[in-house]
């Protein structure tokens, strides 16, 4: 049993680079919506349309041309819970039975999102929207139109996610390649770089990385994350991408100088990342990319697949056989974390219930909003969400008189508190749980007119009652697939350690080929180092194999500097922009 962390849980820290634009877009996808319906009089349908608009939410670090599909998908889940958890309200009254279809469709939403990677906010705001309008009055008659609603206002949203791609159409890929550069710089940096003062870190011989001490190898594993991160970016930006080029140059600098990183300039590699900023001319980092490196990423990916799917590989059976050990380890991966989410639902409901809370959707909302990778994360979550949402309770009591005075301000103060959650999650999720909290109370009044004191009450209880409900849902149902999930991690990274090996063997390997099999690689140790430290902040389960772990890194890492070094271009003089 491990401890659970009391220190630092409430630690704020920097700003996101992009914190505005998911609060920006929200503001622009809500805004419009619940305006026209106040000056329209039937505010009572904004709840409809705010699951529509809450999409805009999502897929900010995508490139556009798969932004534009994973939205649409978004837009369609909703669209689902809102139209199953609607119709469940048309045809029982039964609070039991309300809680359970709410805690089933979370599980579900919990699985999916987790299995996709869809990235934040996850399955929280598709849980809040199914679980509030499985608690709000509905006649079957009703459902359509009200579905129809929220789909208009999804494709609203829609449009605002994708409206940005018209003034930067190369936003995301030139941010992902930033971070690489970032991530690389610090690398270097630590291991002692050109404009570095050594510190102990990891060389540039064939350790890999992980001769100093720890912070070479966490910083080693940082940019190898970062830039397996970017690549998928890349790939996923469209046949057409012209920015593609340079920035595959600038990656693969990137790599260069996780190869050699006592050769490497930090200052260098940050004043690239520094060019990317903004729409001017890319950086031009000298030199060729590697032999094709994102047509080799595309070719290796399965007919359908997403970039959080396998991107390397050979072809013909090989491959099938890798994507359906993808399947089979995704899904043990999320299978327990959804029974936690429908288990730590459904009691946190029964729970309210039994309380004579008039909502419990909120404290099903609550657990719901708890589950991380782990125990250890999911008591942190936890932590946070209960100092959040009592702070927001507080706001909301000082809000609660000026709301009153119109619709209008009503509204207004909805999109102000949907901005300022959105720029403040980035720095601690209690921060903009403080505006979530008094949003989530605001919108309760759409419909009709509530007495704040039972509303801050209810809100308060169904709070503490979720958080440790789900929490002890989360010690209960134990998570045995953690020690698995290594296991199959450790075997992924021996397969790709094996291939590429085997290329670097020949007299002359096939350049594709090789960047194909050095790009799985690094996708297999990014996922064997996230399996690792999921697993040990896990209860319940056999001892992690951290020397098995250790000697996997060292080995993949060292095969990675030689392929790496292979292939990278002589090194770069200077910036030019």
């Amino acid at each position: 049993m491990l401890p659970l962390p009391l220190t630092g849980l409430l630690r704020l820290a920097g700003p996101s680079q992009t914190w505005f634009k998911p609060a920006l877009s929200v503001v622009a996808s809500v805004a419009p919506p619940n305006l026209l319906l106040v000056a329209l009089g039937r505010l009572d349908l904004a709840g409809y349309t705010m699951a529509g608009s809450l999409c805009a939410l999502y897929a900010h670090n995508r490139p556009y041309a798969a932004r534009a599909r994973v939205l649409a998908w978004v837009v369609l889940g909703m669209l689902t819970g809102l139209a199953a958890a609607l119709v469940t309200a048309s045809l029982t009254g039964s609070a039991v039975v309300l809680v359970t279809v709410g805690a089933l469709l979370a599980a579900g939403q919990k699985a999916v999102c987790d299995a996709s990677r869809i990235g934040p906010p996850g399955n929280v705001i598709f849980a809040f929207v199914s679980s509030a309008s499985l608690f709000a009055p509905q006649q079957l008659w009703q459902v359509p139109a009200h579905v129809g609603l929220a789909a208009l206002a999804g494709a609203w949203a829609w449009a605002v996610g994708m409206a940005p791609g018209l003034l930067r159409p190369h936003g995301p890929e030139r941010r992902a390649t930033a971070a690489a550069l970032r991530a690389a710089a610090a690398y270097a940096y630590a291991c002692g770089g050109a404009s570095g003062s050594p510190s102990g870190g990891a060389s540039g011989d064939p350790s890999g990385g992980f001769s100093g001490g720890p912070e070479g190898g966490h910083a080693r594993a940082a940019a190898a994350a970062a830039l397996h991160t970017a690549w998928q970016t890349l790939a996923a930006s469209g046949p057409r991408s012209a920015a593609r080029p340079a920035l595959e140059r600038l990656l693969t600098r990137a790599e260069a100088a996780l190869a050699a990183p006592r050769a490497a300039d930090p200052a260098l590699l940050r004043a690239w990342a520094h060019a990317l900023r903004g729409s001017g001319p890319l950086p031009a980092a000298g030199g060729t990319a590697a032999v094709g490196p994102v047509r080799a990423l595309r070719a290796s990916t399965p007919a359908g697949a997403s970039a959080a799917w396998p991107t390397a590989g050979p072809a013909g059976p090989a491959r099938v056989r890798d994507l359906a050990r993808t399947v089979r380890a995704r899904c043990g991966a999320v299978g327990p974390l959804a029974v936690r989410t429908g288990v730590g639902c459904a009691l946190a409901g029964y729970g309210s219930l039994a309380l004579g809370v008039g909502r419990p959707y909120w404290a099903l909302v609550t657990a719901a909003s708890l589950y991380q990778a782990n125990v250890t994360l999911t008591w942190s979550r936890g932590v946070q969400r209960v100092v959040g949402n009592l702070l927001g309770v507080v706001l909301f009591a000082a809000l609660a008189p000026l709301t009153q005075l119109s619709p209008w301000a009503l509204v207004l103060c909805c999109v102000a508190l949907n901005f300022g959650a959105e720029a403040l999650i980035t720095r601690n999720y209690w921060l903009g749980s403080v505006c979530v909290t008094p949003m989530a109370l605001l919108i309760s009044d759409f419909a009709r007119h509530q007495e704040p004191g039972a509303l801050m009450a209810d809100r308060v209880l169904d709070t503490l009652v979720g958080a440790l409900v789900g929490f002890a849902a989360a010690i209960a149902v134990t998570n045995r697939r953690a020690g698995d999930r290594i296991e199959h991690a450790l075997a992924a990274v021996h397969r790709a350690r094996e291939r590429s090996d085997g290329l670097l063997s020949a007299a002359e390997p096939d350049p594709g080929a090789l960047t194909a099999a050095h790009r799985a690689l690094t996708g297999a140790l990014v996922d064997l180092r996230a399996a690792a430290d999921t697993a040990a902040g896990e209860w319940w389960q056999r001892a992690v194999p951290a020397e098995r772990v250790l000697h996997a890194e060292r080995t993949g890492h060292r095969t990675l500097a030689v392929a790496i070094r292979r292939q990278a271009p002589p090194p770069a003089e200077g910036v030019h922009v």
